[in-house]
């Protein structure tokens, strides 16, 4: 398990029945580095990279002010699985970040 402190946003990458190369620790914290744009206040990211079988699969959970947001995806590819993963952390701290802020201006 690896643990970097970048920004104020703590990230554990961990991994089950596969070694977390440097190649894909990097890879993980830039797909990252995007969703940071949507929410400041995340403090804590736990990210899961799993191989079943002939799945991969890359799992994340993020700690925001007010939420945690839960995303997974699987693929073939561990890097396109990290891909959708973080696509849909993006779509929901998106989608968190709004409901917050409509929430704040009373509609």
């Amino acid at each position: 398990m690896r643990e970097q402190k970048e920004k104020g946003m703590q990230i554990s990458i961990s991994g089950h029945q596969l070694d977390v190369t440097d190649a894909l620790k990097s890879y993980v914290t830039e797909k990252l580095d995007r969703i940071e744009r949507h929410a400041e206040h995340i403090t804590k990211v736990e990210i899961t990279l799993t191989i079943e079988k002939l799945r991969q699969k890359a799992e994340g959970n993020v700690h925001v002010a007010g939420a945690d947001v839960h995303a997974s995806a699987e693929h073939d590819d561990m890097y396109a699985a990290i891909d959708a993963m973080a696509d849909k952390l993006d779509r929901q701290l998106v989608k968190h970040r709004e409901k917050t802020i409509s929430r704040m201006h009373g509609h």
